[in-house]
């Protein structure tokens, strides 16, 4: 998919993580409705067509100043050069003019509202200026026109997460993953929604796809280790946070391993990758607070004799409570055990 100038098919294939078809949408508007359909100023001339391309190739080369100053002429001629608004956009929105972007994509939509250029356009510009409500019923607009464009499902899924409503995102996220069922990207991004919503279980089943279709990268083990510690498949957890520790050893990947290896009731184990995250980032609280159970309930097991562990229980906690002062439940360890 890409629209007027490959710098909104970049921004949008980031999203996806996927690349783009380049056609030149100045000559070919392929989501343009009948010319019956509306006033037939918005079609541009031939020689309007030739200025477009020379503007579109400015904005291709980074020549964003120039390119805006072509599409600006161009509009001057034609305030309702529809084209020209959306190259104009394209390139405000790769240049970072979110809200000069916004306006052009508006004036795109109005001119022309059953092109789902305009209309999903305006959604992403919206997106980034974190219009969420506006940016969902433009992507909503967009779908009307096209139901089964994938990014604009995406889209619509993740502006619905960034507004709160991940239960109505499910589904934009779900028709994604149907139209595209082994994109990586999208899986995840379902994992996402679901998980959002409460429904981890089958987020952790999205996550297995995703794995599944492509590589095996350090996101995405974590993400699966996280999901298996939210719906408490601990040995499966584990097993995958001793995969990710191998591959990619940081303070969050031994803390997700102790976590792991504390519910199996290995606490020697748990105590060990506790250890070796605090070893890696002294000022982490969580794996401090880690160190500091497993340390105590050894301490503990051995009848309060070793005091080496009483020691290790006493400074982690309150290291972990210099960092982090509200744990009340951290407070009460300290007192309850004297330490």
């Amino acid at each position: 998919m890409k629209f007027s100038i490959p710098t909104l098919c970049l921004a949008t294939c980031a999203l996806l993580g996927g690349g783009c078809l380049q056609t030149d949408t100045a000559v070919v508007r392929t989501s343009r409705p009948s010319m019956a359909n509306f006033n037939r100023t918005t079609e541009p001339t031939e020689n309007q067509v030739l200025d477009l391309v020379a503007a579109e190739q400015a904005g291709e080369a980074g020549e964003y100043a120039e390119a805006i100053k072509l599409f600006e002429s161009l509009l001057a001629q034609n305030p309702t050069l529809t084209d020209a608004y959306l190259g104009l956009g394209n390139v405000q929105l790769e240049s970072g003019q979110l809200k000069p972007a916004e306006r052009s994509f508006s004036r795109a939509a109005r001119l022309e509202p059953g092109s789902f250029d305009a209309q999903f356009g305006h959604g992403t510009v919206l997106e980034a200026l974190r219009q969420y409500s506006e940016a969902v019923r433009a992507y909503q607009r967009a779908l009307a026109i096209r139901p089964t464009s994938v990014i604009a499902n995406v889209g619509a899924a993740k502006t619905l997460i960034a507004l709160g409503k991940p239960e109505a995102a499910v589904s934009f996220a779900r028709t994604a993953a149907k139209l595209e069922p082994e994109d990586v990207a999208i899986r995840v991004g379902l994992a996402n929604s679901l998980e959002a919503s409460g429904q981890h279980g089958l987020a952790v089943k999205e996550l297995e796809i995703a794995i599944e279709l492509g590589e095996m990268t350090e996101e995405l083990l974590l993400r699966m280790v996280n999901s298996y510690l939210k719906t408490e498949r601990w040995e499966e957890a584990a097993n995958t946070a001793e995969a990710l520790v191998t591959m990619a050893p940081s303070a969050n990947t031994y803390e997700r391993l102790g976590r792991a290896l504390f519910y199996l009731k290995d606490y020697d184990g748990s105590l060990k990758a506790y250890q070796d995250a605090v070893d890696l980032k002294p000022d982490d609280w969580p794996s401090l607070n880690g160190l500091g159970v497993n340390a105590l309930k050894s301490w503990l097991r051995g009848e309060r004799a070793d005091a080496e562990m009483a020691d290790i229980a006493r400074s982690a906690l309150q290291q972990s409570l210099r960092l982090n002062p509200d744990q009340p439940k951290v407070i009460k360890i300290l007192a309850t055990y004297s330490l």
